[in-house]
């Protein structure tokens, strides 16, 4: 069956969003280098966060809906690209940062990873409904910080105490935030193409 149509019928579990866009080996890299691309631009809305060396960006937002719009393959490639790049050079961090030095870099991995597990669990439906959706964001950003606290503490020698008052603490609003955003613009997402099928 072609995904172009993309009738109703084939919306099942198994299908991400970006599965509806019809195949070729040209969407997968557009959708790859356009993921990538995303997260860098969202990674330039930042602020700085007083006493920590992470800023507040729409990084870590972008990867998750990287993820979960792309899949597990493809965010992976996606989120695997914009690390490999910003560490070659490319200022497309948070801040228009670069490099791997930067004690931030392990969020970098953990987006890479949680990419991959949301996509994952897109492929199962996780992206359908408002709970399913929030319990995707809420493991992604747990990933994120599982990755991203202790390698903060191991660059900067912060206690874990420390680590967790300045990479987890102030961000915990934030990412509520972000998870709302995607609970309500995800499952919309879906009821409107089944709704156009």
């Amino acid at each position: 069956m072609s995904t172009a149509a993309a009738p109703v019928s084939s919306l099942r579990s198994g299908t991400v969003l970006a599965d509806l866009i019809p195949a070729s080996r040209v969407r997968d890299l557009a959708l790859v280098v356009g993921g990538a691309a995303l997260t860098g631009l969202a990674a330039q809305l930042s602020v700085t966060v007083p006493g920590s060396p992470v800023p507040v960006s729409g990084q870590t937002f972008a990867a998750l809906l990287v993820g979960t719009a792309l899949g597990a393959r493809r965010g992976f490639l996606a989120l695997g690209l914009y690390a490999v790049a910003g560490m070659a050079g490319v200022p497309w961090f948070a801040q228009a940062s670069s490099g791997w030095s930067m004690p931030s870099f392990g969020y970098i991995l953990g987006m890479v990873l949680a990419a991959t597990v949301v996509g994952a669990l897109a492929r199962r439906g996780a992206d359908r409904s408002v709970a399913r959706t929030a319990g995707a964001m809420v493991l992604g950003s747990a990933i994120i910080y599982a990755v991203g606290v202790p390698y903060l503490a191991l660059s900067t020698g912060m206690t874990a105490g420390q680590a967790v008052a300045a990479g987890l603490t102030p961000f915990l609003v934030g990412d509520a935030l972000k998870a709302a955003l995607a609970m309500g613009a995800l499952p919309a997402s879906w009821k409107l193409i089944g709704r156009k099928g």
